[in-house]
């Protein structure tokens, strides 16, 4: 519970400081360890990625269950803390419950979940970008809050009113919803391809929680911009699984082409990178402790 204590204190304090933090993508245990390795302070387990990555679409076509088994994946081989993607809770507020008493067992620091209709839609499509009623909504953050097991514990409201279109009045008037219902930050989204809406939102918002952005369409916006509208969390929320298509698309392209693994060595990481990121020395450093001492005394 300590640990657990220590994850969450470390996002609360995050969203807190007077400087924007920066949350990376990851998808699976190999590359939360990536972030983690970057230098990240903030994993962010990304619904949209995790799906892809299983072959599946974002729209809750995998379980909650099967979310979380890469969950745990991701907080056994990292010790940096994890902002989950928890999507519309995966049902009411029932399944928020079950899903936060699970991810307060799996020492993870924090949940962002969304105020659309379940099952989601990806927020960058252009369809079925239904809101939940705020009663509704209102009610799974005060479940999710009543149910976690350690006073620290995160839990981000998202708002989608500019996702679906019915813009700034309807934004605020969730977020402050949102505020007294006990979250502790509010994320505002927007698929502009400039922080027009997010700069409006800003301008209107008392800035009594934080304020967390997802700037996938935009991008470009100097960070600089980022600290003077007051926003606390900056999530990359796509990049490596992304970036790691591209690689793999042009690996198994050139290898079908050629019939040889000729590959150059800035496109592969080496064999013993792999093992580095797997651990395999401590492995190696426990042998040799523990094997001897069953030899000696079988």
């Amino acid at each position: 519970m300590e640990s657990n204590m220590n994850k969450s204190l470390a996002l609360k304090r995050l969203l807190q400081s007077s400087e924007v933090s920066y949350a990376m993508e990851a998808h699976n245990g190999v590359s939360a360890k990536i972030v983690e390795e970057a230098g990240f302070p903030l994993v962010w387990a990304s619904g949209l990625t995790i799906s892809t990555s299983l072959g599946h679409r974002d729209c809750n076509e995998i379980s909650w269950t099967n979310f979380c088994d890469q969950i745990e994946y991701m907080v056994d081989t990292t010790s940096t803390p994890i902002l989950i993607d928890g999507d519309t809770g995966f049902g009411n507020f029932n399944n928020v419950r079950q899903l936060i008493i699970k991810l307060c067992k799996y020492n993870v620091a924090g949940v962002c979940i969304e105020d659309k209709t379940f099952p989601k839609t990806n927020s960058l499509l252009s369809y079925n970008q239904n809101l939940a009623p705020i009663e509704e909504f209102c009610g799974k953050i005060k479940a999710a809050k009543d149910t976690q097991s350690n006073s620290h514990f995160c839990v981000i409201a998202r708002t989608e009113a500019f996702i679906s279109g019915d813009g700034l009045r309807e934004a605020l008037d969730r977020a402050y919803a949102y505020k007294d219902a006990g979250a502790d930050a509010i994320l505002v989204h927007s698929k502009k391809n400039t922080i027009e809406e997010i700069e409006l939102f800003c301008d209107h918002w008392d800035h009594s929680i934080p304020l967390v952005i997802v700037p996938t369409n935009y991008s470009s916006t100097p960070p600089d911009q980022y600290k003077k509208l007051g926003i606390s969390l900056v999530i990359w929320a796509n990049h490596l699984l992304r970036a790691s298509i591209v690689a793999m698309r042009k690996i198994a392209k050139k290898i079908a082409k050629e019939k040889l693994i000729q590959i150059p060595n800035n496109d592969l990481v080496s064999i013993e990178d792999v093992f580095d990121l797997t651990n395999e020395k401590e492995l190696r450093s426990a042998e040799k402790k523990y094997l001897a001492y069953d030899c000696l005394t079988s």
